[in-house]
């Protein structure tokens, strides 16, 4: 069998899903994904067109060794997206060829369901702390057993050195959540990079009695000692890793234990094998895996295959998206569906999806989708 065919779709709302043809007549579908930089990625993919056309699709490690060392200068965002997103097509094809799921060939499923968290936010018409409320409540009403959210639940910009007022804020909002949601809910905090490692101590600290399930991205991932520091001095969990690449990006921050819950994203980490050999450095640190998804449909099949295989996996992201459309509704003939706060473990072959072309061509647009700026007040930028 060889690969005849590279074929990228942009989609709303900012996805891009990857079609790989070949001889055999079986396609394999990946989402090689960079948020605000998908079209450079495509760009990336169309280089390596020469490695791919005409290659046996079934030797998936190693065309992702050719992909990944021959470029000399290895790893990145755009290179591991790039990869991702065609590793995850590869394994599609496979298990087509197969007929089995991509968890039955990296050892099969260890577990029936795949538990999901749901992120929350407010409405425009409402009061933004009361709104966030009434959401968390909606996610419970539906099933699930987790939530997301910010440490103040706003996505505004955060000052390197905060006042009280911000700290009291924070901690009333979390304190009020907790208390709306009680205590079977589990509520995890996303920082998303945008607070100093001072400011998240003194958080962290804040809301211990809480027991949030994590602490995501204390402070931005560039520096592993200090998120160690900030592991050291709370006994929050402490998760990072969307914004980490192969096993190599993860081999510090486990080395150093700055983190118990690692974030691989299925398509910028170098896909779903690498996924998979990162989840099992993270056991001999006692580590566990919670799989970062802010994308679409074809992401979450990819997640759903390791989710399935890996025994410290814990918990499964899942923002919401209006539609379903993250769940796969018109993207995929049959969408995803969660129940009690889970989704069954699919069944199939590849990664057990068939997406709808003529819906995906439909909702096409130039993929030009970016990353929002914030400013502070005095003019100058802030982290997202």
């Amino acid at each position: 069998m060889k690969i005849t065919d590279l074929e990228i779709f942009f989609v709303k709302p900012r996805w891009a899903f990857l079609k790989v043809s070949t001889d055999e007549g079986i396609v394999g579908w990946g989402e090689p994904v960079l948020e605000g930089r998908t079209r450079t990625v495509w760009q990336a993919i169309e280089e390596f067109r020469p490695v791919l056309i005409g290659a046996d699709p079934l030797r998936i490690e190693h065309l992702w060794q050719i992909m990944y060392r021959t470029t000399f200068y290895r790893g990145g965002p755009i290179l591991m997206s790039c990869i991702s997103g065609v590793e995850q097509a590869l394994w599609d094809i496979k298990g087509k060829y197969y007929h089995m799921p991509v968890y039955e060939m990296l050892g099969g499923k260890v577990r029936d369901r795949v538990r999901m968290y749901a992120h929350i936010s407010a409405s425009h018409t409402q009061n933004e702390i009361d709104g966030l409320i009434d959401c968390a409540l909606e996610r419970k009403a539906m099933g699930f057993t987790a939530i997301k959210t910010r440490p103040n639940g706003k996505k505004g910009p955060v000052h390197d050195v905060e006042t009280r007022a911000w700290f009291k804020g924070a901690v009333d909002f979390q304190e009020k959540l907790r208390e709306a949601v009680g205590d079977e809910m589990d509520i995890a905090i996303d920082a998303h990079g945008c607070l100093t490692p001072n400011v998240s101590i003194q958080f962290a600290r804040a809301v211990e009695d809480l027991h949030p399930m994590f602490l995501e991205e204390p402070c931005l991932p560039e520096n592993v000692d200090t998120l160690a520091r900030i592991a050291s001095m709370t006994s929050v969990p402490i998760a990072t890793g969307e914004r980490l690449f192969t096993k190599w990006g993860f081999r510090e921050v486990l080395e150093k234990q700055a983190a118990v819950v690692v974030q691989p994203d299925i398509c910028h980490c170098g896909g779903i094998f690498e996924a998979r050999k990162i989840a099992s450095m993270a056991e001999t640190y006692y580590a566990n895996i919670a799989p970062h998804n802010p994308l679409g449909p074809i992401s979450l099949a990819a997640c759903l295959q390791v989710d399935a295989c890996t025994h410290n996996f814990i918990i499964q992201e899942h923002p919401w998206v209006p539609g379903n459309l993250q769940l796969g509704e018109g993207y995929l003939k049959t969408p995803f569906k969660v129940e009690e706060g889970s989704i069954a473990v699919p069944a199939g072959e590849g990664l057990c999806v068939e997406p709808d072309e003529e819906f995906i061509k439909f909702n096409s647009y130039p993929g030009d989708w970016d990353t929002p700026r914030q400013y502070f007040e005095d003019g100058s930028i802030a982290q997202w």
